[in-house]
């Protein structure tokens, strides 16, 4: 009777090594786990959930990450305002203030709302008081250009203008697609902004928002000396532009016309690409180089055969002329194919790659420098016209136009 009574407790202290093993292990990784962030935290009470999920930083950077996760999960435990705490919200703040750590304005992380604001811009479709926004050389916030036609261009905003106050909200630190989210809104509602023109002289306005829905692309004809002349007005490189740029192109074409005036005043810019597409209608071999942050420079070349290769050309520029038209503007001036006409440009010369993120974000990053085809910087420095000629605040109240005037005798 002894026997079995021996093998029976060895039995049971075999079963008991064994339970113990599986638990320790189940107790190691879920500890092993909590230490590497990768399971939900629960906190129950006044304190919000946050679920938590972390990748590690590269060894090469050899960032310790504990600060982080200190202040994001001490916040939800210890700030006042617990219906303020939202997890996603912590960590879209947190990725943006990395990005804006660079320095770099245009440089930017983009919430999914406000990536689809620029979505909706491209498309030349939005609710807002068009005008497109950027920085100046002080890295103030500053209006690139109004669109034609829209509320802000009716109120009187400029080209140039700093943008001082949105509604109560100063915009000394204000991020791009902040200042964007804030001017934006439904149409009928109203936005009050304060703005200094470039002479120091501050104003405020109150404008209402609108249905914005301007085509990018528009041709008239206008008889000049020599005979017919075709206007075609460029106001932002978007998503539509290069179908309406080719239907602008063919409607030329129809007529028998002696010059091409390409405006591009108070064009704020948009996608490289239709950029290279207008170009390349009237000029061969490079449009534009890009300078890497190596050092190394890489041309881009025309699209396609131009139909206007010889045909008499100028091109109308303002303060308000930037990044995409700017590239236009100094490939037509590099190659010698037609006269720059107006005011110096903007100067915004740096290269965004958008990159989409998970759940609809995005981040903006800058990658190189526009160069001309001849190797001139654009940022800051701008295009200087072959023939300058400014508006007057005179010209602007009597709606006299002196530079389309002087590039129809040009022609």
């Amino acid at each position: 009777m002894d026997e079995p009574k021996s093998s029976a407790s060895k039995n049971s202290f075999f079963n008991f090594l064994i339970q113990f093993s599986i638990c320790a292990i189940i107790f190691f990784a879920i500890g092993f786990a909590v230490g590497q962030k990768k399971i939900q935290f629960e906190r129950h009470g006044f304190v919000p959930n946050i679920t938590v999920t972390n990748k590690l930083p590269p060894e090469s950077q050899n960032v310790d990450f504990s600060l982080f996760w200190d202040v994001f999960e001490t916040l939800p435990q210890k700030y006042i305002d617990k219906s303020a705490i939202n997890g996603q919200k912590l960590l879209y703040g947190a990725i943006s203030g990395m990005v804006r750590s660079l320095g770099d304005p245009y440089t930017a992380f983009l919430d999914p709302k406000q990536n689809e604001a620029v979505r909706d811009e491209l498309s030349g479709s939005y609710e807002g008081v068009g005008i497109q926004i950027g920085f100046n050389q002080d890295r103030r916030l500053a209006v690139i250009a109004p669109l034609k036609g829209t509320p802000a261009a009716r109120v009187g905003i400029a080209p140039r203008d700093l943008i001082l106050k949105i509604d109560d909200k100063d915009t000394f630190d204000l991020t791009l697609p902040e200042a964007v989210d804030l001017i934006r809104g439904p149409a009928g509602t109203k936005v009050k902004l304060s703005l200094a023109h470039q002479d120091g002289q501050k104003y405020d306005v109150e404008v209402e928002r609108a249905k914005i829905d301007v085509k990018s692309v528009e041709v008239e004809f206008r008889q000049a000396k020599g005979g017919e002349v075709a206007i075609i007005k460029v106001s932002r490189f978007g998503d539509k532009t290069d179908s309406e740029w080719d239907e602008a192109v063919n409607q030329v074409g129809q007529r028998n016309v002696k010059g091409i005036i390409v405006d591009m005043r108070n064009n704020p810019g948009g996608l490289l690409n239709s950029a290279i597409h207008l170009a390349s209608e009237f000029i061969k071999g490079t449009v534009v180089r890009e300078e890497m942050a190596d050092g190394s420079v890489q041309s881009l070349g025309v699209d396609h055969p131009g139909k206007f290769l010889k045909m008499p050309l100028v091109v109308l520029v303002n303060g308000g002329s930037a990044s995409a038209s700017e590239i236009f503007a100094g490939a037509i001036q590099d190659n010698k194919r037609g006269k720059i006409l107006g005011e110096k440009t903007f100067g915004k010369g740096t290269v965004q790659e958008p990159i989409e993120l998970s759940g609809g974000s995005a981040l903006h990053v800058t990658i190189a420098k526009w160069l001309t085809p001849k190797g001139k910087s654009i940022q800051e420095a701008g295009i200087t016209p072959d023939i300058i000629i400014e508006l007057s605040a005179g010209d602007l109240e009597q709606d006299r136009d002196p530079q389309l005037d002087k590039s129809l005798e040009q022609i």
